[in-house]
């Protein structure tokens, strides 16, 4: 047996013993017969690790931010207490709450920013302590059975609104690391609804990383629970973790070089992301009753795969204006590369006093449609008194980090013909520069040989 075939027959090996081992967690037998308690059952094993959980920011919502212009660096920023027109509200404002009955609605409802915590709501974002210890919900990132449907919002017997969890022993005894449905279900539903912010769907016909059978933990590799993200200029807060393909792929992926050439100045995401979809457009002045009696915001929306990207500079740092938020970034600042985004228009209302963009509590308009009592609620709950609120718009650069794509890759002609993807006046160049970009002379000899290749 040669030494290629022997490796590969001893990796085979390692690989299936490590899938059976797997499926068997170590504390089956223990789960099975004492149940599962929540934490405490896992930290017979895993000591300290619910408090350590306390302290990222799936369980925060919020962190420093050190990319972001206009941010006192002493504070922390996230989901907590962001304001922006994707959400127009956080989860000071809009905290998991039931909805005053719409008039003609057959049911009561609940909303909040964060439905999507992974705590029990009593014990809710930022919160320390025992009690919050507790009441981490481990198996929702961490079963694969988990039962979604007993996460609902529901009063308990004092009046408390409370966020279920499915803490079965049957759900304890499928643990393993996050599946795609463990992290999607939250991500991919994120901004009031399926495709609404991401605009992606992590599969195999979305995605190569899915169809060579990856998961989300495979990239955003987790040390204790803080998981590492991209440099989305809408994503704020993070675990001061960072990811880039880079981590995976060296800086010279492609056999060819003149491809390698490009990533000095190209973005792996610019040639490998080419379509984003999600909301590209939403209004909280106006909105719309829906079938059950409630209200919802005017929101336009196209699926995956729907939407080009648009392209621009950016170095990794943030502006952030009222009006606009996005890369920062330019071809001659030796840091920038070009990336692809998607655009998201959000219109709100600011206050004419300091031009700053306003709140929402969604509880009010949800009920009768009043944007204004909406208005009114956060900004008393937030203690602004001086106000007076005018609608306008705000533009938000969404980084495009997923979709990626081998087979559909941008090539020579994409970008260098006269009618590509890319625009290289509004990129900076001048004509001259342009023109020089836009000549067949570049690219027509290797693109002919391809040719000839994939005939």
């Amino acid at each position: 047996m040669n030494t290629k075939v022997l490796v590969g027959t001893l990796m085979a090996g390692l690989l299936a013993t490590a899938a059976v081992e797997a499926k068997e967690h170590a504390g089956k037998e223990y789960i099975q017969k004492n149940g599962y308690k929540g934490p405490e059952t896992c930290e017979v094993c895993h000591a300290g690790t619910a408090k350590q959980f306390l302290t990222t920011v799936h369980w925060k919502h919020a962190s420093k931010v050190d990319n972001v212009e206009n941010l006192d660096p002493k504070q922390e920023y996230g989901m907590k207490n962001r304001i922006y027109t994707m959400c127009n509200g956080n989860d000071i404002v809009n905290n998991l709450k039931e909805i005053p009955k719409a008039a003609d609605a057959k049911k009561t409802k609940f909303s909040g920013c964060n439905t999507c915590h992974p705590g029990n709501h009593l014990s809710d974002v930022g919160s320390t302590g025992a009690e919050a210890e507790a009441a981490v919900d481990c198996l929702v990132c961490h079963s694969n059975s988990y039962d979604f449907s007993k996460r609902a919002p529901h009063k308990d017997d004092k009046g408390n609104v409370v966020l279920g969890q499915d803490r079965s022993t049957e759900a304890a005894l499928t643990i393993s690391k996050p599946t795609v449905k463990n992290c999607m279900t939250c991500h991919e539903a994120a901004g009031g609804g399926v495709y609404v912010k991401r605009g992606f769907t992590f599969t195999a016909e979305n995605d190569v990383h899915a169809a060579m059978g990856m998961v989300c933990v495979d990239c955003h590799k987790t040390e204790n629970h803080r998981i590492p993200t991209g440099f989305d200029p809408n994503n704020w807060a993070h675990d001061g973790l960072r990811l880039s393909c880079e981590g995976c792929h060296t800086e010279k992926p492609h056999a060819n070089e003149a491809y390698n050439n490009h990533t000095a100045h190209i973005a792996c995401q610019t040639c490998h992301i080419t379509r984003t979809g999600g909301t590209f457009a939403k209004d909280f002045t106006v909105w719309e009753k829906l079938s059950d009696g409630y209200y919802e915001p005017t929101t336009l929306r196209k699926e995956a795969n729907e939407t080009t990207p648009v392209y621009a500079w950016y170095n990794k740092t943030v502006a952030n204006r009222p009006d606009f938020i996005g890369p920062k970034g330019d071809r001659k600042d030796g840091k920038s590369k070009i990336y692809p985004f998607k655009i998201f228009q959000g219109k709100a209302f600011f206050n004419k006093k300091d031009g700053q963009l306003m709140s929402m509590d969604f509880a009010p308009p949800m009920s009768s449609g009043d944007t204004l009592a909406g208005v009114a609620s956060a900004a008393k709950i937030l203690g602004i008194k001086d106000y007076e609120p005018v609608p306008g718009w705000q533009t938000i650069y969404f980084g495009s980090n997923h979709l990626v794509t081998k087979s559909k890759a941008l090539t020579c002609n994409n970008c260098h013909a006269p009618n590509g993807v890319l625009n290289f006046k509004d990129l900076g160049y001048s004509e001259a520069e342009v023109k020089k970009l836009t000549t067949p002379e570049l690219y027509f000899k290797y693109m002919a040989e391809k040719q000839k290749e994939d005939w």
